[in-house]
């Protein structure tokens, strides 16, 4: 194996390793565990769900640029990478000790985990320009992806015995372990970036000097920023998927435990194939292109999600009576169909979107801008599931709750088509206007 192969393996098995925290608590087990067992089925456990994620994305979107700027400058991104890794693995395996009605404890836990998982993306994302070159960046990003993907599918496998037998709770610790032990080669073999600069303020002094340059020059950056733009509306809607998929299928559609596995393993599996194959399309055909492909796709998945979840619409009886089934029936089968279409852009537009930001970003900036990255996509993070809560408690519905997801994609659809490919200029600190 080549070095710069072993570079990009050794960077995709931290992929591997996180998602299963990503597939077990916050897309699938936990989360509704969280509704059904601690918040007690109750309809404002969407709501709760909802603080949950609003309190750890906001915490993350205002500290990320800030450490993102912090280790450009000479803390290095590995440190505060495994810093996070391990918060995020403690409060993991903590939820073990979270039971019925113990809402406070279960959210709290929950914001830990969230963001030592989300702070440290920050740091994960800004490795992929030191492992591969500008021509490969969708290809390489499309591989972590689908990593990341597998590595849920192995996660679900391990905790499917534990869950047919009535022991959920032990799938969060088991998670956790995962986690640790495919996030380390990581540590032990990737090199970092580290420089041993001179400094006479502290380093958080540093990064915010850095962070306030950066916006104050932020016009110089004009395509980066109607990048960020668009990337704040669209990865609003994936994460609103994200974060309530399993909660609408177990709460709306009645999905059983072993149904709600087998959907995430279709979505898991299409994921790995459109992670891979989309981040390929996106180095030959350009990653605006293709990004503009998954945000229509996505919003074809929304209108059809909405149209065949509907026992009393006119689609649902019409389907249902041509293919011979019971309305209920359909619902559940259109859904699997939802799962498979979902899963091939769900990768693909986080890839992309990972890869797109590496063209754009300036070299001597690439970290302190992934923090920029962060915080947009964790603030994006606050009002989607907010949305989906409120409108899920108010009216009582998941069903209008999942069509204001198409909104969101819509509007960063809209934005997208004003980007231009180009060159990014860069500036020094001491560089005068």
């Amino acid at each position: 194996m080549k070095k710069s192969d072993k570079k990009i393996f050794i960077w995709t098995l931290f992929d591997f390793a996180n998602t299963s925290y990503s597939i077990v608590v916050v897309t699938l087990i936990y989360a509704v565990y969280f509704k059904n067992v601690v918040a007690e089925g109750k309809p404002i456990g969407d709501l709760y769900w909802s603080y949950g994620i609003g309190i750890s994305m906001i915490i993350t979107a205002l500290i990320s640029p800030i450490l993102g700027a912090i280790a450009d400058h000479s803390a290095g991104k590995k440190r505060f990478l495994l810093g996070f890794t391990l918060l995020s693995i403690a409060a993991t395996a903590s939820l073990y000790f979270v039971d019925r009605g113990e809402v406070l404890l279960g959210l709290t836990l929950f914001i830990l985990a969230n963001i030592g998982f989300e702070a440290g993306l920050v740091f994960y994302d800004a490795f992929l320009p030191e492992i591969t070159t500008p021509k490969n960046y969708g290809r390489v990003s499309g591989y972590g992806f689908a990593m990341g993907y597998l590595g849920s599918l192995v996660t679900l496998a391990l905790a499917y015995p534990f869950i047919q037998n009535n022991m959920v709770k032990i799938t969060f610790p088991l998670a956790a372990l995962f986690f640790l032990v495919f996030a380390a080669p990581l540590f032990f073999f990737l090199p970092d970036s580290r420089k041993n600069v001179p400094r006479e303020k502290s380093y958080f002094a540093i990064g915010l000097e850095r962070v306030l340059f950066t916006i104050k020059h932020l016009k110089y950056y004009k395509q980066l920023s109607v990048f960020l733009l668009a990337f704040f509306f669209y990865i609003e809607g994936v994460n609103t998927v994200i974060f309530f998929a399993g909660n609408y299928a177990s709460s709306t559609l009645r999905f059983s435990q072993t149904e709600l596995i087998f959907f995430f393993l279709i979505v898991q599996t299409t994921a790995i194939l459109g992670a891979a194959l989309f981040g390929i399309l996106s180095d030959s055909w350009g990653q605006k292109e293709t990004l503009t492909l998954t945000l229509l796709i996505w919003l074809g998945i929304i209108v059809f999600a909405f149209i065949s979840s509907d026992p009393e619409g006119e689609f649902v009886k019409y389907a249902s009576k041509i293919l011979g089934e019971k309305p209920s029936e359909f619902i559940k089968t259109s859904f699997y169909v939802v799962g498979l279409a979902s899963g091939s852009v769900l990768g693909a537009t986080q890839s992309i979107s990972r890869s797109l930001m590496s063209k754009l970003t300036p070299e001597d900036k690439k970290t302190e801008f992934f923090g920029f990255f962060s915080l947009f996509g964790k603030s994006s993070a606050i009002l989607g599931p907010f949305v989906f809560g409120l409108v899920s408690y108010l009216t009582g519905s998941q069903r209008f709750a999942l069509s204001s997801v198409g909104i969101f994609f819509l509007i960063g659809l809209m934005i997208l088509t004003f980007l231009k490919i180009g060159e990014t200029r860069t500036f020094q600190a001491n560089e005068v206007e």
